[in-house]
């Protein structure tokens, strides 16, 4: 096949589009710079140079016949970005005689708090409201006509030093370690090439319409793995362990997220997929993703 990833250079978008170059396919990967386009091509992931905001620029990406959109663009307004990618990706999709397979990536924020009940794909959704669009963004990639339109929601994916434990190895090396809340809520998390094989599979699938899970079976509290996060690191100091009205404060919506307890179910990507998460949790390897987040550090 070919695929037409956006965000191929970022933490979740590269091993996506990684993937499915080892899995055989011809993919293009959508970067805004000429280091990002070097990356790419090292991996033979062939660059389209361009940006969200200007599907003109996606050179090669109408003959793709699935479309991934994994991107986000932090140097404009988020979610206008976002919506303005799915527009093109959809108008993409309405091109050729072939009816193409586009794949929205959301996020498992959409539950909200789940605390011991166990949220899968049917179970109502209670958003926080900085997540409110992606359940925009999921009803008209479910909706479009003429598209294959699937869903996915990773949980906080890890691995590779990258993604939200990064900030507990940065915290640690700058000598002041700081988690939200009292570390006693759960994350669903996914390791980052568990997390790109669920696309794969899911665009080879041939189904339409659907939404998947994708996190792995762990459910260790936060306090265990900033600990862990903090033991690879060597860190000698005392962890901070900060109140949730202080985090609001400098971090807004975003410390909400941060605070969450879910518990989310993937049993429906495992029956319906085949797929399978084969890294046991972020504290099985924590060593090994310090030492990635040090080197890609310089």
């Amino acid at each position: 096949m070919r695929i037409f990833v956006t965000g191929a250079t970022g933490h979740v978008g590269f091993r996506v589009a990684h993937a499915f170059r080892r899995a055989g396919h011809h993919v293009l990967g959508l970067t805004r710079s000429e280091a990002g386009a070097t990356r790419l091509d090292r991996h033979e992931i062939r660059p389209v140079l361009g940006t969200l905001q200007d599907p003109g620029s996606w050179k090669g990406a109408e003959e793709a016949s699935v479309l991934v959109h994994v991107a986000s663009d932090s140097k404009a307004d988020t979610w206008a970005a976002d919506r303005a990618a799915i527009e093109g990706l959809l108008a993409l999709a309405g091109k050729g005689a072939s009816t193409k397979t586009l794949l929205y990536t959301s996020g498992v924020w959409v539950y909200g708090g789940t605390g011991d009940r166990m949220a899968d794909e049917t179970t109502s959704l209670a958003p926080l409201p900085m997540s409110l669009p992606r359940v925009e963004a999921e009803k008209r990639v479910l909706s479009a006509p003429g598209v294959k339109g699937i869903v996915l929601r990773p949980g906080c994916v890890y691995g590779y030093g990258g993604s939200l434990t990064a900030m507990w190895f940065g915290g640690a090396a700058a000598g002041s370690l700081e988690v939200v809340g009292d570390g006693h809520n759960r994350w669903a998390t996914v390791h980052a090439d568990d997390c790109a094989d669920a696309y794969v599979r899911a665009a080879s699938s041939g189904l339409s319409g659907e939404i998947f899970n994708v996190t792995d079976r762990s459910r260790a509290p936060v306090r265990r793995l900033a600990v862990a996060a903090a033991r690879a690191a060597a860190f000698k100091g005392e962890i901070r362990w900060v109140p949730l009205d202080e985090a609001r404060k400098k971090m807004g919506g975003f410390a909400d997220a941060l605070a969450l307890d879910q518990h989310v179910d993937s049993r429906k990507a495992v029956a319906t997929l085949g797929w399978q998460p084969t890294h046991g949790g972020f504290e099985d390897e924590v060593e090994t993703y310090y030492a990635a987040w040090k080197a890609a550090q310089g």
